[in-house]
């Protein structure tokens, strides 16, 4: 049993003013790994004085300085690479060729871009020739506090603490209680690099808990948090009292729509990426809406792509999928399934119930309805699972309505080989993203949503300009 029970604080590990221990359980096993504390308000508030006393020493420290430490980062995390794949695929049930693969991979190509994005930044520039002697200047926020989840976790820490560094910011990182071995390990990273005492804190505890601390923390001039949209709504009230910048990245029902001039792979591509780290991301294309002229031989394929899917433990290396985070996310996931059944969905895959020859561990089978109306549970919900929605549609403009019928607005797909309609729909489709064909977002795009996904954007230049303030002053001595 790994016991981890302290907080990083001040550029030391410390015992928690208020800890209560918190059970860390693997999913494949069922059982506990770890122990951690979950904090208390005294904890949050050491953490959040030592990342204020912080602030102006390294608001003021400069920029190529801060970006040799992230540069140091790099370099451990690196190094460091295995034992971070082997905490993400204990606690939250990634495979562990996956968690090498995108999960670490993530982490250590938002460093590399973020450095790419921050040595081209101007942090000073003119205002423009008609005012020689106005400068616009990009000056930290202040003290953050950075609260991520489980799903993907190295992915959401880097964009956050790494953009909020580059900035100038001091922070506090509050990770999920669900996977919390692999952000202690960042911070033993964080360490080793050298970072500046109180630059980057780390407390361990839960929502309601240490995160509601946070949020409504009067000396915390912004959050940025990324969960569910209900979390989202619950930070965004506390956090109002305050007046403080909240950036949330959360929840999506992504449309994937296949018309009938599609490429041959558009929808096997569809439901693996669906089914990629067991359905468990907020940008997975999760209805795929098909033409009707080829929607009877998709169901099809996707049905046989769905039946292909290897379902396995985390700790075994291959590309099957792991089990979900957690029991309370199986039991939705499988209310949701037989809610899919009773309201008339077609069951072409999978179904309730754990995969054959499994009787212990989260995992779900890989499941696919057709015939799926957009007022269905399953068309509405986000259910963070291998389960795939599939809808019938004729006509491009049906489509685009469809796509657009959901409170969610985070990412959106394209399938087709006329590039006059990809882009027409493009730019049709009310989300922050829209992939197409296949074709990734390019390194250092923007990541975020419209609507009830949220509102800013990580990565790159913009997720650098997330931490700052702009400040226009006039009267610059130029000389």
């Amino acid at each position: 049993m790994i016991e981890k029970r302290q907080f990083y604080i001040n550029g030391e590990w410390v015992d928690p003013k208020e800890g209560r221990d918190c059970e860390v359980i693997n999913p494949t096993t069922e059982e506990p790994c770890a122990v951690i504390s979950l904090g208390g308000k005294a904890d949050t508030d050491a953490a959040v004085a030592a990342a204020k006393a912080a602030l102006p020493g390294w608001m003021a420290t400069p920029v190529e300085e801060r970006l040799n430490l992230i540069r140091k980062l790099a370099e451990i995390y690196k190094a460091r690479s295995e034992e971070m794949a082997q905490a993400i695929s204990m606690e939250m049930g990634a495979p562990i060729d996956l968690a090498r693969s995108a999960q670490w991979g993530a982490g250590y190509a938002h460093i590399k871009n973020f450095l790419k994005a921050a040595e081209g930044f101007e942090f000073i520039k003119p205002l423009g020739d008609h005012a020689p002697n106005d400068r616009i200047v990009h000056e930290a926020v202040g003290v953050c506090a950075l609260i991520t989840p489980w799903n993907w976790p190295m992915n959401q820490i880097t964009l956050k603490v790494i953009a909020a560094a580059v900035a100038g910011c001091t922070m506090v990182l509050k990770p999920s209680e669900e996977s919390p071995l692999d952000a202690l390990l960042f911070a033993e990273m964080m360490d080793e690099a050298g970072f500046p005492k109180g630059v980057f804190n780390l407390v361990n505890g839960d929502g309601a808990g240490v995160g509601s601390q946070l949020s409504g923390h009067p000396d915390v001039d912004m959050v940025s948090f990324t969960g569910s949209t209900r979390a989202g709504i619950a930070i965004s009230k506390n956090a109002a009292e305050t007046l403080k910048r909240v950036h949330l990245e959360l929840g999506g029902k992504g449309a994937n729509i296949v018309f009938e001039d599609a490429d041959e792979k558009a929808v096997k591509r569809g439901v693996l990426h669906m089914m990629n780290n067991t359905g468990q991301s907020c940008n997975a294309p999760s209805r795929m809406l098909v033409q009707k002229g080829i929607y009877d031989k998709a169901v099809e394929t996707a049905a046989e792509v769905a039946n292909s899917v290897q379902v396995g433990p985390a700790n075994e290396e291959g590309r099957h999928i792991g089990p979900v985070v957690n029991e309370a996310q199986w039991n939705k996931i499988q209310g949701l399934i037989q809610k899919g059944i009773d309201e008339g969905a077609r069951l072409v895959a999978g179904g309730t119930g754990r995969p054959e020859g499994f009787n212990k561990g989260y995992y779900v089978r890989p499941t696919v309805f057709a015939d799926v109306t957009n007022d269905m549970t399953i068309a509405r919900e986000e259910i963070f699972g291998p389960v795939l929605s599939i809808i019938p549609f004729e006509t491009e403009e049906e489509a685009v309505q469809i796509a657009n019928d959901t409170v969610y607005g985070l990412t959106n797909y394209v399938q087709t080989q006329s590039g006059e309609r990809a882009n027409r729909v493009a730019k049709q489709l009310r989300s922050g993203m829209v992939e197409m064909n296949g074709n990734p977002r390019g390194a250092g795009a923007p990541f975020g949503g419209m609507k009830q996904s949220g509102n800013g954007r990580e990565g790159g230049v913009w997720g650098i300009e997330d931490f700052l303030e702009v400040k226009a002053v006039s009267g610059w001595d130029a000389a």
